[in-house]
């Protein structure tokens, strides 16, 4: 199968390049600017270039060229209050450059996989299933929710993946994340606060790129929830990273997110409930703790 990726330099990008780059598909991994990642991910079948998605000029002339029998969307905008700042560039990216993106993918006859967020959801009454209504409470949501909706009235072979929360293995390029985040202060000493009053059902990286691959290889359609399977807040998390790391966990002070000023409001309760994802894909998440040994092995 001859697959083309967007977001190829973001931490899930990179994770979906390294596994495909395993197996006999013909990969090309796209992103805007220059290869960010170790160029040894690459294989014989794999191999990157530079596409910026906002630029409909340069992506058509790529993807037409390419041919892709699969298009896997993981480009985007996710800092949730830069959204809120900036919702002309936000939608232009999120929104627009996705509905440019499947045009495109019409014309080549290719499935398309859009990779979403539990932020589509309102929060009120989570953790969701794939049926869930929809009902976002922050632009970031609102843009992602409406590519969506563009996708399903599409007439493509389409999937969409939603997820929650991301953690994994970091390195001096690739971006950090919260479980980094809670180290980094607990080895200096620092005390942090962290919510306690959001749920979710955190994602392991390796995970959810897997989960991907098999959604694409599988040819599966409709939507699919894939997250971890333990719900737990951002605190809890912070807490079993300080036991695992044998950090002082006395310097994580729970609170509830009114202690915070952010521009994007930010959905109570969300995670997923993934046994959709569980039977027709055969996906397994690792436990939270099993990732953690993983990462910081």
């Amino acid at each position: 199968m001859k697959i083309l990726l967007t977001g190829a330099n973001g931490m899930l990008g990179s994770a979906i390049t390294e596994q495909l780059s395993k197996t006999n598909h013909t990969l090309l991994a796209t992103g805007k600017g220059d290869l960010r990642h170790n160029h040894l991910i690459f294989n014989e079948l794999s191999d990157y270039t530079s596409m910026d998605i906002a630029d409909r000029i340069t992506s058509k002339k790529i993807i037409n060229s390419f041919k892709p029998d699969a298009i896997i969307h993981s480009a985007a905008i996710t800092q949730v209050d830069d959204c809120e700042l900036n919702r002309d560039h936000c939608y232009s990216i999120n929104t627009a450059s996705t509905i440019e993106l499947i045009s495109i993918a019409k014309e080549v006859d290719a499935a398309f996989h859009f990779i979403s967020t539990d932020f589509v959801f309102s929060g009120d009454d989570g953790p969701y299933v794939e049926s869930d209504q929809t009902g976002p409470v922050n632009y970031y949501g609102e843009t992602k929710e409406l590519a969506e909706q563009y996708l399903i009235q599409s007439g493509l072979d389409w999937s969409i993946i939603r997820t929650v929360l991301l953690y994994g293995k970091t390195d001096q390029i690739k971006r950090s994340n919260f479980i980094y985040w809670v180290r980094d202060n607990l080895m200096e000493s620092k005390p942090i606060k962290v919510v306690n009053d959001q749920i979710r059902t955190p994602t392991y990286i390796p995970d959810l790129a897997k989960g991907i691959i098999a959604v694409v290889e599988q040819e599966a359609k409709g939507i699919y929830h894939i997250s971890g399977d333990e719900i737990m807040t951002p605190y809890e998390m912070a807490i079993k990273v300080a036991r695992f790391l044998k950090l002082d966990e006395q310097l994580i002070t729970p609170v509830d997110a009114t202690t915070f000023t952010q521009p994007g409001i930010r959905p109570q309760r969300t995670g997923f409930h993934i046994k959709k994802a569980m039977e027709e894909l055969g996906y397994m998440p690792t436990a939270f703790n099993t990732a953690l040994a993983e990462i910081f092995s």
